[in-house]
């Protein structure tokens, strides 16, 4: 699957609205990008570079938390990251992040969990002196780039719901009117009333932002407010910073500032209206992330479903970014999915089923369960109230029931483990039969140790195997056995401890040529 966002180069000394041309800019579900542009780029004297600033160097106190704000998760990924997944969406040069309260670890989140060849570079803010400040920071990192003629988004690192479509309309419209700066404004709400207001002059044109801190009870009833989203002309914009004052009431510098000192030099400045409400939706609180988080989580649950994933209930469906579904999955209400988790064509999932970085394959119907870096193959069943934890894998046809908690464990093609049991540290062989209420009792108290069960074995129920032990191929267990050494194939293993009794199934198979044999009672006079 592949997203595609037009970006259209505008500069108005070379092109008018009427004969735009047009890049396009393919971006797979792996995060790499694919840059193609189109024949009628025009030269490349005119081409104009865009690049983005990300500001990301804010406490975020008001999250009341030890983790930097902008590393806290939205459907499984750092804040951030879907920041800067919307920008590597253009035709972006670089993207510069200015870091600060926790600046190390935000260097390193990104690093790790970005998926790009576009350049991410780092800048710190050391104090947090505003937003200006912030920007002025930004671009020490362009000293070695001589071209001042491109232009900058700059957008705050806590905005994660917005497009790419809104930001390539930003710089779409500032190319059009040959503008300074560019800024995205929304309409004013409940969710936006912290925002600056967007000050017009009596001809309809941006005057100024006025930050709500500063504003007067007048310009605070202005309808119009400020995005903190913006677009600039990078050689304009570093000498309008140098003018900045901190002669407000926050004693900072103001990025909105560099719009009036643009617009009384005499330059073109520019407001345009986000189209999508949720652009304006800041993250600064708990309560603004999980509002974020739900409006991500409609997103992406209704791109699975227009690509042939089923929900009987989206509102109860959960659904990671990383996520990948094939179509004709069904998914029942109170499924979790995070992480890396795949599921294949055919598979049902739910109801109440969590599942963390965890491969299914085709047709796998798997309910009431918990699994975490778990694999489950074609055609397995697996629930209700199932625990699959770490290592365990499932091969084809395998059947896991009710009460079954696994760990590290190998579960052959056909094999079942159907009721009440602890398979911990284990490999059983194909299509080997566990009965309930078996366990491995891996931990000797200082190591873990495995058991391996042979295929087309017969456990009967309550057996104990004390690992390390090893039960052959086609053997038995009598009821509440406990296994301390190991079973050759075809054996009958009974007692406490358990007594083997070699060549048990053959006789057995030889006296009762019309079937299997059962498994005798444990002996419990047997020492």
């Amino acid at each position: 699957m592949e997203s595609q966002v037009e970006v259209r180069n505008l500069a108005p000394e070379l092109a008018g609205p009427a004969d735009l041309s047009v890049a396009e800019l393919r971006v797979a579900d792996d995060g790499t990008r694919e840059r193609g542009f189109v024949d009628d780029w025009g030269p490349m004297t005119g081409y104009r570079p865009l690049t983005a600033v990300v500001l990301a160097a804010g406490e975020g106190t008001r999250m009341r938390s030890t983790t930097p704000k902008v590393l806290h998760p939205l459907c499984g990924r750092p804040m951030l990251l879907h920041v800067v997944d919307a920008l590597v969406a253009l035709p972006l040069e670089r993207v510069v992040v200015v870091v600060g309260h926790g600046a190390e670890r935000v260097t390193k989140t990104l690093r790790e969990q970005v998926a790009t060849e576009l350049p991410i570079e780092f800048v710190e803010q050391r104090v947090q002196r505003g937003t200006g400040d912030a920007v002025s920071v930004a671009l020490t990192a362009f000293a070695d780039d001589p071209d001042t003629d491109g232009d900058i988004i700059v957008m705050p690192g806590d905005a994660p719901l917005v497009r790419p479509e809104v930001l390539a309309r930003l710089a779409t419209v500032h190319r059009e009117h040959d503008a300074a700066a560019t800024v995205l404004t929304a309409e004013l709400d409940e969710t936006t009333a912290d925002f600056g207001r967007v000050v017009r002059d009596e001809k309809g044109r941006l005057d100024r932002v006025v930050e709500r801190s500063d504003a007067s009870e007048e310009e605070l009833l202005i309808g119009e407010v400020n995005t903190s989203i913006y677009c600039f002309r990078r050689g304009l914009l570093a000498p309008a910073l140098r003018r900045l004052s901190p002669e407000n009431a926050q004693g900072e510098y103001y990025l909105t500032d560099v719009l009036e000192v643009l617009r009384n030099t005499g330059h073109a400045v520019v407001a345009v209206s986000a189209d999508d409400p949720t652009a304006s939706l800041h993250v600064n609180d708990r309560a603004q992330l999980a509002a974020a988080e739900a409006v991500l989580r409609e997103r992406i649950n209704y791109r699975w479903m227009r690509e042939g994933v089923g929900m009987v209930d989206p509102m109860h469906t959960y659904i990671d970014a990383s996520v990948e579904l094939e179509p004709d999955v069904r998914l029942l209400p109170g499924t979790i999915l995070e992480g890396r988790t795949v599921i294949g064509a055919g598979s049902v999932v739910g109801p109440d089923c969590r599942l963390v970085d965890t491969i299914i394959g085709e047709r796998v119907v798997i309910q009431n369960a918990v699994a975490r870096d778990t694999e489950i193959g074609d055609d397995c069943t697996v629930g209700p109230f199932v625990s699959l934890r770490p290592g365990t894998r499932l091969a084809a046809g395998a059947h896991v029931g009710t009460f079954v908690e696994m760990k590290n464990a190998d579960i052959g093609e056909a094999a079942k483990v159907p009721h009440l049991s602890y398979m911990g540290d284990v490999e059983i062989g194909p299509r080997a039969n566990i009965g309930a209420g078996s366990i491995t009792a891996n931990y000797d108290g200082k190591h873990k140790h495995r058991t391996k069960i042979g295929a087309d074995a017969r456990i009967s129920s309550n057996t104990v195997f004390v690992a390390p032990v090893e039960v052959g191929d086609d053997a038995h267990t009598g009821a509440g056995a406990v296994v301390t050494r190991d079973v050759p194939p075809g054996a009958m293993a009974k007692g406490v401890p358990a007594r083997i009794d070699e060549g048990w199934a053959e006789r057995r198979a030889g006296e009762e040529p019309g079937g299997e044999p059962e498994a005798p009672q444990a002996d419990s006079t047997e020492t």
